[in-house]
């Protein structure tokens, strides 16, 4: 695999922003599937290379894997701040076939991530069905509206005033349940939800589960030893990427 940093200006941020990007090196007639793969709250987007084996298992796919830097955003526009959500969901895929040669083909594309990214990849696939095949989250940050009401630390309560201001989070599309509670589940992505039962998000993780049950959408979720950490994640990765590219049957 090449593993590409790619610093380029950025319309929607309005700013130079990177992104780091693992190619196949091995020559196929068809450009190679494509993974964005999302960092959490405290990382950038050198974490996934510097903390896990991604590049091993994704060579094993001859997949290309796009990570972008959203910073601490929850991959929103911010309202004291810059446009993620229209970097993310527009600008980067544009990107991202302007500068590489991946495939553009739904069948062929995907959506991954931990904690806060494990929150956005579970919103753009909401709310952007068309565009992906399949999505997986572990260890979400997948209650949001609880996170702007309920948690009171100092940092947090600083987080979700600049990324949010008065904007309610609960019943929009931000929300991941309600997001849940409304989708068309005819055009969604197939949905992969992965937690330690040692994470402290896991009570989010549950109630996300127990939302796609009521709304009779199809999630593979599992719950098994783990904390929120490196560790889990890593160990994870390779069946989120088999599930992932696992073709289904027409």
């Amino acid at each position: 695999m090449a593993q590409i940093r790619c610093d380029f200006d950025s319309e929607a941020l309005e700013l130079r922003t990177s992104m780091t990007v693992l190619l196949p090196e091995i020559p196929a007639a068809d450009p190679p599937p494509v993974l964005y793969l999302l960092h959490g709250l405290t990382d950038d987007h050198t974490a996934w290379t510097r903390f896990t084996s991604v590049e091993r298992y994704a060579a094993a796919h001859g997949l290309a894997v796009v990570m972008p830097q959203v910073h601490r955003s929850f991959y929103a526009n911010e309202a004291y701040g810059m446009r993620f959500w229209d970097f993310l969901s527009t600008e980067l895929p544009e990107r991202t076939r302007q500068f590489f040669r991946v495939s553009g083909r739904r069948e062929d594309t995907f959506v991954a991530g931990l904690s806060m990214g494990g929150y956005g990849a579970v919103k753009w696939a909401l709310r952007e069905p068309e565009r992906f095949a399949a999505a997986a989250t572990l260890s979400g940050a997948l209650d949001l509206a609880y996170i702007q009401e309920h948690d009171l630390r100092p940092h947090m309560r600083a987080l979700t005033a600049r990324v949010f201001a008065d904007r309610v989070v609960a019943g929009g599309d931000e929300d991941l349940l309600h997001l849940v509670r409304t989708a068309d589940r005819d055009r969604l992505p197939r949905l992969m939800l992965r937690c330690g039962t040692e994470d402290h998000l896991m009570a989010q993780n549950r109630r996300f589960t127990a939302a796609c049950r009521a709304a009779n959408l199809d999630l593979d979720a599992a719950f098994g030893p783990g904390e929120h950490s490196w560790d889990y994640w890593d160990a994870q990765l390779p069946q989120v990427l088999d599930w992932l590219l696992a073709r289904q049957p027409v």
